[in-house]
């Protein structure tokens, strides 16, 4: 079996709700983080599949169209693939907030999908978010976690920022 770090896409791999942009609904409104590309190519060296699991609930309320967000996707992965930094597959959750879909985050089924999909062993393999709900998807799809920000409790480790995080989650691995 294979393995794989899913990450979340909005505060892990581009900013969102910083002074040069708050939700990216274009591809000019993508801006990296800082170290993303070489914490991409980093696990890429270590892990069979880089994958992207993201809540886009802006197009189940209107606020974009899923071609628009499509678009998005094929630049970042197109931009980070200039720096060597492969994305492999890019999913996402166009429904509203409160919709009550299985594919939301907290929920797990666009990780479990992808898992069936590429034949990844969730429990090699890692969910990084922003959020309390990228980690419970990460928990219940069975994936360790790494949460990016202060402190989350639930996180099986806590990093500033997804270039600081790739380390532990090398040397984790390595551990099973």
């Amino acid at each position: 079996m294979k393995t794989a770090v899913f990450l979340d896409r909005d505060g892990v791999i581009n900013e969102v709700l910083t002074e040069r942009v708050k939700f990216v609904n274009k591809p000019k409104d993508l801006y990296f983080l800082p170290g993303v590309p070489e914490a991409i190519r980093k696990l890429n060296e270590h892990f069979d599949y880089i994958f992207v699991v993201t809540n886009q609930g802006g197009v189940g309320l209107g606020f974009m169209r899923e071609i628009q967000l499509q678009k998005v996707h094929e630049h970042m992965v197109n931009e980070l693939k200039k720096q060597g930094a492969i994305i492999h597959d890019v999913v996402y959750c166009p429904h509203k907030p409160k919709a009550g879909c299985a594919c939301r985050k907290p929920g797990s089924k666009m990780i479990e999908d992808l898992a069936e999909k590429y034949n990844v062993d969730l429990p090699k393999s890692y969910m990084v978010g922003d959020t309390d709900t990228d980690i419970l998807a990460g928990k219940n799809a069975g994936t360790k976690t790494v949460f990016i920000g202060d402190e989350e409790p639930l996180a099986d480790a806590t990093f500033p920022n997804l270039l600081t995080a790739v380390d532990w989650i090398i040397k984790d691995s390595k551990l099973h």
